[in-house]
């Protein structure tokens, strides 16, 4: 039988699927629907309490903040006394006795300056007060001769007067003697007319009246003479005082004028010291700004010098100063000193905020405005002074101050 001719295989027979029953889903009981005003209300309710809370801690923030037994802040720094150290007077450096960033203490010389000039000044200062002292010294011995010179006068002025007193004496003496032999003449001239007396008696009365009177012309002579020269000793002593009057003004001219001499010398005294510059206390020095030969002017920056004396400035927030006195103690942290704890107290609050110290301070007087909180300086410095010695100014600080309250 060919292939052809063979019989075909029916396949086999398939069971046909049962016919689909139909399923009747059961009704779900529907929801009852909410109010309209439910839907709005929750996010609302949940809006306020929002707000509410929102309001209440900013309300309350600062008293919560200011109510902090620790008050921490790492707006702070290390302090110290930096002091540029500079020339008050020109000249040309001698020398540099420091170098760089070297200790030193108080009193050591740092630079010095050529002082040839200065010391010839203090020399020609002191020559000129020399000058002045013997200047005073010879008006006083002039006072002292001009002294002398009254008293000389004066002592002539007494011997005037004796030689008046003993001229008016002896004119009166012989005054008398006139006055009796005036007498007497009369007397014997008329005794002569009666022939009672002789001529020789009449020329010999005559002869002793003459005399007597020419004695009392002398005699007042000698008492006029007397007078001139008291007179004359007089203005002697008049002018002798006023010639002392004159050198005591010249003492109070050469006494001024000695002062201004000391003060000179004190001037030339000074600025040959302001060739030195010296350490002003124990530390540290900075960078030497000259060098030797170099000619500086006053003002000029020799170097820097930093004190042993270092404390820290914490710039906390002004809500933060609530309860902060001084005396609080305080904790600082250093970032050069990792995990150790120096132990402090306050000792200043700045009186006003740093921006009041500003160069230019702010003025929100016109234009719009912008709250800022700002920050108040607070001094705090070490317990332990030796530790601190060896902190640099300008490091970064935690500073976290303990309450009392």
């Amino acid at each position: 039988m060919s292939a052809i001719e063979k019989p075909v295989l029916a396949p086999a027979s398939v069971k046909a699927p049962p016919p689909a029953q139909e399923t009747h889903a059961e009704p779900v009981p529907s929801t009852p629907s909410r109010p309209r005003w439910h839907r709005v209300a929750t996010p609302l309710l949940v809006l306020l309490l929002a707000g509410a809370m929102v309001v209440t801690i900013m309300r309350n923030w600062n008293a919560w903040e200011g109510g902090r037994i620790e008050q921490v802040t790492d707006d702070a720094y290390v302090r110290g006394d930096v002091t540029p150290l500079s020339t008050k007077v020109a000249g040309i450096v001698m020398d540099v006795k420091v170098s760089d960033f070297q200790k030193v203490h108080k009193g050591d010389l740092l630079a010095e300056l050529e002082d040839n000039d200065f010391l010839a000044q203090v020399a020609q200062a002191t020559a000129a007060v020399e000058a002045a002292k013997a200047a005073i010294e010879n008006n006083r011995r002039q006072r002292e001769l001009q002294d002398a010179r009254i008293q000389r006068a004066m002592a002539g002025i007494d011997q005037a007067k004796a030689q008046i007193a003993a001229a008016q004496d002896g004119e009166e003496a012989v005054r008398a003697d006139v006055v009796r032999t005036q007498k007497e003449r009369q007397r014997q001239e008329a005794l002569l007319q009666t022939s009672a007396t002789t001529p020789q008696r009449v020329e010999q009365v005559v002869a002793d009246e003459q005399r007597f009177a020419a004695m009392l012309a002398s005699r007042e002579a000698d008492l006029e003479q007397a007078k001139a020269m008291l007179h004359s000793n007089e203005l002697a002593a008049e002018a002798e005082r006023r010639t002392k009057t004159v050198l005591e003004s010249q003492e109070v001219q050469l006494v001024a004028d000695l002062h201004v001499k000391e003060a000179a010398l004190s001037v030339a005294q000074i600025n040959l010291g302001y060739t030195k510059i010296a350490a002003p206390g124990d530390g540290s020095v900075g960078e030497r700004q000259v060098r030797p030969g170099q000619l500086v002017s006053p003002g000029t920056q020799v170097i820097a010098f930093v004190s042993n004396t270092k404390w820290v400035q914490a710039n906390y927030r002004e809500t933060q100063l609530t309860n902060v006195r001084v005396g609080d103690p305080a904790e600082i942290r250093i970032d050069e000193y990792p995990g150790k704890v120096f132990h402090c107290k306050v000792i200043e609050i700045a009186p006003a905020s740093g921006s009041q110290f500003a160069l230019l301070p702010p003025d929100n007087a016109t234009g719009n405005y912008t709250k800022v909180v700002q920050r108040i300086p607070v001094k705090i410095v070490f317990d332990d002074s030796i530790a601190a010695g060896v902190l640099r100014p300008g490091l970064s600080v935690i500073a976290m101050v303990r309450t009392r309250r």
